[in-house]
Protein backbone atom coordinates (compact mmCIF):
# COMPACT_ATOMS: atom_id res chain seq x y z
CA UNK A 1 0.00 0.00 0.00
CA UNK A 2 2.89 2.39 0.76
CA UNK A 3 5.25 1.30 -2.02
CA UNK A 4 4.12 4.15 -4.27
CA UNK A 5 4.70 6.78 -1.58
CA UNK A 6 8.14 8.35 -2.08
CA UNK A 7 9.97 9.67 0.97
CA UNK A 8 13.09 11.75 0.36
CA UNK A 9 15.59 11.73 3.23
CA UNK A 10 17.78 14.72 2.31
CA UNK A 11 21.27 14.72 3.83
CA UNK A 12 20.02 11.57 5.52
CA UNK A 13 23.34 10.04 6.53
CA UNK A 14 22.53 6.67 8.13
CA UNK A 15 18.85 6.88 7.16
CA UNK A 16 17.86 6.66 10.83
CA UNK A 17 15.08 9.29 10.50
CA UNK A 18 13.45 7.53 7.53
CA UNK A 19 13.93 4.01 8.95
CA UNK A 20 10.29 3.48 9.94
CA UNK A 21 9.08 4.57 6.52
CA UNK A 22 11.42 2.06 4.90
CA UNK A 23 10.41 -0.68 7.36
CA UNK A 24 6.76 -0.06 6.47
CA UNK A 25 7.17 -0.35 2.73
CA UNK A 26 7.54 3.28 1.61
CA UNK A 27 9.82 4.07 -1.33
CA UNK A 28 12.55 5.73 0.75
CA UNK A 29 15.39 7.49 -1.05
CA UNK A 30 18.28 8.64 1.13
CA UNK A 31 19.94 11.54 -0.68
CA UNK A 32 23.31 11.87 1.00
CA UNK A 33 26.99 12.08 0.13
CA UNK A 34 28.99 10.36 -1.27
CA UNK A 35 26.30 8.81 -3.49
CA UNK A 36 23.89 11.72 -3.98
CA UNK A 37 24.32 15.46 -3.51
CA UNK A 38 21.32 17.66 -2.73
CA UNK A 39 23.04 20.44 -4.69
CA UNK A 40 22.58 18.54 -7.96
CA UNK A 41 19.74 16.13 -7.14
CA UNK A 42 16.66 16.18 -9.35
CA UNK A 43 13.69 14.83 -7.40
CA UNK A 44 11.08 12.55 -8.94
CA UNK A 45 7.44 13.50 -9.39
CA UNK A 46 4.82 12.82 -6.73
CA UNK A 47 6.99 12.89 -3.63
CA UNK A 48 4.87 12.06 -0.59
CA UNK A 49 7.13 13.32 2.22
CA UNK A 50 10.51 14.96 2.77
CA UNK A 51 12.83 14.74 5.77
CA UNK A 52 15.81 17.11 5.62
CA UNK A 53 18.82 17.28 7.93
CA UNK A 54 21.35 19.68 6.38
CA UNK A 55 24.74 19.57 8.16
CA UNK A 56 24.83 21.78 11.23
CA UNK A 57 28.61 22.29 11.12
CA UNK A 58 28.43 26.01 10.34
CA UNK A 59 25.17 26.78 12.20
CA UNK A 60 25.29 24.94 15.53
CA UNK A 61 25.77 26.97 18.69
CA UNK A 62 28.53 24.49 19.57
CA UNK A 63 30.68 26.33 17.00
CA UNK A 64 29.50 29.88 17.69
CA UNK A 65 33.03 31.06 18.51
CA UNK A 66 33.89 30.36 14.84
CA UNK A 67 30.84 31.98 13.22
CA UNK A 68 32.60 35.23 12.30
CA UNK A 69 35.56 33.35 10.86
CA UNK A 70 33.24 31.08 8.86
CA UNK A 71 31.34 34.10 7.56
CA UNK A 72 34.60 35.61 6.31
CA UNK A 73 36.11 32.51 4.72
CA UNK A 74 32.95 31.32 2.94
CA UNK A 75 32.07 28.26 5.02
CA UNK A 76 28.74 29.80 6.06
CA UNK A 77 27.84 30.34 2.41
CA UNK A 78 28.70 26.71 1.64
CA UNK A 79 26.38 25.59 4.43
CA UNK A 80 23.63 27.90 3.20
CA UNK A 81 23.92 26.42 -0.31
CA UNK A 82 22.98 23.03 1.13
CA UNK A 83 20.09 24.51 3.14
CA UNK A 84 18.78 26.36 0.08
CA UNK A 85 19.09 23.20 -2.04
CA UNK A 86 16.95 21.32 0.50
CA UNK A 87 14.36 24.11 0.52
CA UNK A 88 14.37 24.19 -3.29
CA UNK A 89 13.65 20.44 -3.45
CA UNK A 90 10.85 20.83 -0.89
CA UNK A 91 9.27 23.69 -2.85
CA UNK A 92 9.58 21.82 -6.14
CA UNK A 93 8.00 18.63 -4.76
CA UNK A 94 5.27 20.24 -2.64
CA UNK A 95 4.92 17.03 -0.56
CA UNK A 96 2.11 16.06 1.82
CA UNK A 97 4.48 16.79 4.70
CA UNK A 98 8.05 17.99 5.16
CA UNK A 99 10.39 18.64 8.07
CA UNK A 100 13.86 20.17 8.30
CA UNK A 101 15.97 19.71 11.42
CA UNK A 102 19.00 21.36 12.96
CA UNK A 103 20.31 21.80 16.51
CA UNK A 104 20.13 25.07 18.41
CA UNK A 105 22.18 27.70 16.62
CA UNK A 106 21.73 30.34 14.00
CA UNK A 107 19.50 28.45 11.60
CA UNK A 108 16.65 30.47 13.16
CA UNK A 109 18.16 33.59 11.56
CA UNK A 110 17.41 32.10 8.14
CA UNK A 111 14.20 30.12 8.77
CA UNK A 112 12.50 31.99 11.62
CA UNK A 113 10.98 30.32 14.65
CA UNK A 114 10.87 26.51 14.52
CA UNK A 115 7.66 24.50 14.37
CA UNK A 116 8.91 22.18 17.14
CA UNK A 117 11.75 22.00 19.67
CA UNK A 118 12.63 18.80 21.50
CA UNK A 119 15.38 17.25 23.57
CA UNK A 120 16.50 13.77 22.70
CA UNK A 121 15.47 12.71 26.22
CA UNK A 122 11.88 13.56 25.19
CA UNK A 123 11.96 10.45 23.02
CA UNK A 124 13.90 8.05 25.21
CA UNK A 125 17.50 8.78 24.20
CA UNK A 126 19.95 9.71 26.99
CA UNK A 127 21.18 13.01 25.60
CA UNK A 128 20.10 16.55 26.40
CA UNK A 129 20.85 17.87 22.92
CA UNK A 130 18.06 20.13 21.66
CA UNK A 131 16.79 19.76 18.12
CA UNK A 132 14.72 22.30 16.19
CA UNK A 133 12.29 21.35 13.43
CA UNK A 134 10.77 23.55 10.77
CA UNK A 135 8.14 22.48 8.27
CA UNK A 136 4.63 21.31 7.60
CA UNK A 137 4.05 18.15 9.63
CA UNK A 138 2.06 16.69 12.48
CA UNK A 139 3.92 17.20 15.74
CA UNK A 140 4.74 13.93 17.54
CA UNK A 141 3.87 13.72 21.21
CA UNK A 142 6.86 13.83 23.50
CA UNK A 143 7.35 10.88 25.78
CA UNK A 144 7.97 10.93 29.48
CA UNK A 145 11.56 11.76 30.39
CA UNK A 146 13.18 8.39 30.91
CA UNK A 147 16.63 9.74 31.74
CA UNK A 148 17.87 12.36 34.16
CA UNK A 149 18.82 15.72 32.74
CA UNK A 150 22.36 15.73 31.40
CA UNK A 151 24.16 19.04 31.88
CA UNK A 152 27.68 18.28 30.69
CA UNK A 153 29.02 16.38 27.73
CA UNK A 154 31.23 14.42 30.14
CA UNK A 155 28.09 13.08 31.84
CA UNK A 156 26.89 11.82 28.48
CA UNK A 157 29.98 9.61 28.26
CA UNK A 158 28.77 7.79 31.38
CA UNK A 159 25.15 7.64 30.31
CA UNK A 160 25.76 5.88 26.99
CA UNK A 161 29.30 4.45 27.11
CA UNK A 162 28.10 1.31 25.31
CA UNK A 163 27.14 3.40 22.28
CA UNK A 164 30.57 5.03 22.12
CA UNK A 165 32.31 1.70 22.68
CA UNK A 166 30.28 0.15 19.87
CA UNK A 167 31.32 2.96 17.55
CA UNK A 168 34.95 2.80 18.71
CA UNK A 169 34.88 6.35 20.08
CA UNK A 170 37.29 7.62 22.70
CA UNK A 171 36.76 10.62 24.93
CA UNK A 172 38.88 12.96 22.79
CA UNK A 173 37.40 11.80 19.47
CA UNK A 174 35.17 14.86 19.03
CA UNK A 175 34.30 14.40 15.35
CA UNK A 176 33.10 10.83 15.76
CA UNK A 177 31.26 11.66 18.97
CA UNK A 178 29.51 14.48 17.11
CA UNK A 179 28.58 12.06 14.33
CA UNK A 180 26.99 9.66 16.81
CA UNK A 181 25.14 12.48 18.56
CA UNK A 182 23.76 13.65 15.23
CA UNK A 183 22.01 10.32 14.55
CA UNK A 184 18.23 10.72 14.82
CA UNK A 185 17.07 8.99 18.03
CA UNK A 186 15.01 5.90 17.28
CA UNK A 187 12.21 6.95 19.63
CA UNK A 188 11.79 10.25 17.80
CA UNK A 189 11.94 8.61 14.36
CA UNK A 190 9.19 6.20 15.37
CA UNK A 191 7.00 8.86 16.99
CA UNK A 192 7.38 11.14 13.95
CA UNK A 193 6.44 8.31 11.59
CA UNK A 194 3.37 7.37 13.64
CA UNK A 195 1.80 10.82 13.17
CA UNK A 196 3.08 11.49 9.63
CA UNK A 197 2.17 8.34 7.66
Amino acid sequence: MNKDKIILDLCGGTGSWSKYYKDNGYDVRVITLPYYDVLTYEPPEKVYGILAAPPCTHFSIACNRLWNEKDRDGRTIEGLKVLIACLHIIAKCNPQFWALENPVGRMKQFLGEPTMIFKQTDFGFPCNKKTLLWGNFNIPQKQQHIFKEIHKLEELDYKIPELYQKEGIIKTDHDRRAAVRSITPDGFAKAFYEVNK
